[in-house]
């Protein structure tokens, strides 16, 4: 038996495609990176990619071996303070990287 129910879609799919792609834009999370920079600008390396969402982030190391939910991306900076003469720096991505061609 088909426990499916006909239903009227409420939108054609060119509104529904449209209504989707503008929902995705605006909820999509914002991009970041953490970047660990020795000395006064004497080196540096990209640590760790992001995503932040309206109510949390989420952290990965560049290599792999570290993930973490956090409260909000600054606090991405706390796992990537190597102390001495290297100091972490939270990068903005622009949101054009993120847009899908």
């Amino acid at each position: 038996m088909d426990d499916s129910t006909d239903h009227d879609s409420l939108w054609d799919e060119a509104t529904s495609a449209q209504f989707l792609a503008e929902l995705a834009t605006e909820e999509a999370p914002r991009l970041f990176a953490v970047a660990v920079e020795y000395g006064e600008r004497q080196d540096a390396h990209i640590a760790a990619y992001g995503m932040a969402f309206h109510d949390h982030a989420q952290v990965i190391s560049t290599e792999g071996d570290f993930h973490a939910s956090l409260q909000k991306a600054e606090n991405a900076l706390l796992y990537f303070t190597e102390g001495g003469d290297a100091n972490a720096r939270l990068l903005w991505l622009p949101r054009t990287l993120a847009t899908a061609p």
